[in-house]
């Protein structure tokens, strides 16, 4: 009974702030949020707005009111810009809440220098989903320097895989400070799909995709974000989609990024073109119905590619490295790179050949890597 007393004491007096700016970061530190709520810990939330409408539909829906908005958001923001409105922002959220542990998570410029600035600050710093790498610089750009940046400040590490802590124990850092928990992803992926399909959820949002998209044809849903890949990548992509769009037997499902460097070659290459659905951002769990519906996923998006596996759906990845090759080597995933034929023809070896995954196990986790998080944190000093 004392260590139990001794182990919530410790939990009530540890003060945690989690910062986050983007959808992504903001699904996979939910769940994290909750738990830690939960186990009686004084959470605070702060949100740099890196992203407003997509973060703000997440939030809404996880239920989720931070404590810090700095609604950083701007039009064609520079990263710099961006970086240093953060490092000049977050001092005056240190300063009100006074945490003793900062959570940040990934590999965005938000996660990189909210690490930087607890850093200076003083503070202590545990980055969730630590330990992902090309180590290729460039791509993805930002995001691989992003991550690097923040291993290097952070105090604790937890890492989503066993690849992600082999490489930071290849790279110096103590095994003392590491922690494999799988990725939160998963643990949100689990908790929208019971909220979505739960009796009395109100899911207008999904019945409107399910009157405007036919599900009587293989779904081949596609995503694509990454800087690497504007321009004549992405047409690249279309193209490719165009030659997979012939075929009767396929809807092609296109929500488009709002990013106009996505948006207007997307537009310019597939609007009004034959079994191709190009729609607007939906929210998260509209997403997720999305990915159900899916025969298979074409994505440039890290996210996509772990949550995938627990649905039995393969992604092709229009990129030719990922920091998430556990997938690819598991078989959930292909590296297709933006070569147009390689896309369009291994996409039809899917269409004509895929039956399943059988009983595979996801690599990146089974819904509990938030649990393994709390429980080291009540005993952490």
């Amino acid at each position: 009974m004392e260590d139990i007393y001794e182990s919530n004491k410790d939990s009530l007096q540890m003060k945690i702030l989690l910062c986050f700016g983007t959808r992504p970061e903001a699904i996979k530190m939910a769940p994290l949020y909750h738990e830690l709520q939960k186990n009686n810990f004084d959470i605070k939330v702060c949100v740099t707005a890196q992203h407003r409408e997509m973060l703000d539909q997440v939030l809404d829906f996880f239920d989720i009111v931070p404590d810090y908005d700095l609604n950083l958001m701007q039009t064609n923001q520079s990263l710099n810009g961006l970086s240093a409105n953060i490092l000049f922002k977050i001092d005056e959220v240190f300063a009100d809440a006074k945490p003793n542990l900062v959570l940040v998570h990934g590999d965005t410029t938000t996660s990189s220098m909210v690490a930087l600035a607890a850093f200076n600050f003083g503070i202590k710093v545990g980055h969730i989903e630590a330990g992902l790498r090309t180590y290729n610089k460039h791509a993805p750009f930002p995001e691989e320097m992003n991550r690097q940046i923040s291993s290097r400040i952070a105090d604790i590490h937890f890492t989503p895989t066993n690849k992600a802590t082999e490489n930071l124990l290849n790279e110096g850092i103590s095994k003392i400070n590491i922690l494999e928990t799988g990725n939160t992803v998963i643990d949100a992926l689990l908790w929208t799909i019971n909220k979505i399909e739960s009796p009395g959820y109100l899911r207008p949002e999904i019945e409107s995709l399910k009157n405007a998209i036919p599900t009587d044809k293989k779904i081949v849903l596609v995503t694509g974000h990454r800087r690497e890949n504007y321009g004549d990548n992405s047409r690249n992509l279309c193209r490719a989609l165009l030659t997979i769009s012939e075929r009767d037997d396929v809807t092609i499902v296109y929500p488009v990024h709002m990013n106009p460097n996505v948006k207007d070659v997307i537009y310019e290459e597939l609007a009004g073109k034959k079994n191709i659905y190009l729609i607007a951002p939906v929210s998260y769990p509209a997403f997720v119905w999305l990915m159900q519906q899916s025969f298979l996923i074409v994505t440039d998006s890290g996210g996509i590619q772990e949550e995938a596996p627990s649905l039995g759906k393969p992604v092709l990845v229009t990129r030719t490295v990922s920091e998430r090759p556990e997938g690819v080597t598991a078989g959930f995933s292909i590296l297709v790179g933006t070569n147009q034929q390689k896309i369009s023809t291994t996409i039809c070896s899917f269409l004509g050949e895929f039956t399943g995954f059988g009983n595979s196990i996801n690599p990146y986790g089974t819904g509990d890597a938030s649990q393994k998080i709390a429980a080291y944190l009540k005993h952490y000093k």
